[in-house]
């Protein structure tokens, strides 16, 4: 069996993400093994919304708490709604209280 793609790596990962948390698109690339492709995570995320099966895309965030992603939503505002219906505090486009509601794969996960 092929291993799974990058795109792939990341969907599996964002699957995981628990309901009221969120992740950067670092540390899901430190996850699986391509410390420096944060940017290639969001291509993964710009391109999830595509992608067959539901993704909660809206938990990936930059390392700032920044909604960097919310323009590929289709109606702004969404991506906001979604984590604040979650718990989290949003001003001016930056989750508040990101370090509470920080999930770091990397602590939480066991890689095989």
């Amino acid at each position: 069996m092929e291993d799974p793609s990058f795109f792939e790596k990341v969907y599996a990962v964002v699957r995981l993400i628990p309901y009221g948390r969120v992740t950067s698109y670092g540390a899901i690339a430190g996850y699986i093994g391509s410390r420096l492709s944060a940017r290639m995570v969001g291509w993964a995320m710009n391109a999830s919304h595509q992608h067959r099966e539901p993704l909660p895309a809206h938990r990936v965030v930059n390392r700032n708490g920044m909604l960097t992603g919310k323009h590929h939503f289709g109606t702004p505002g969404i991506m906001q709604q979604l984590l604040e219906q979650e718990g989290a505090t949003v001003e001016d486009d930056r989750i508040l209280n990101f370090k509470e509601m920080f999930w770091d794969p990397a602590q939480m996960l066991q890689q095989d």
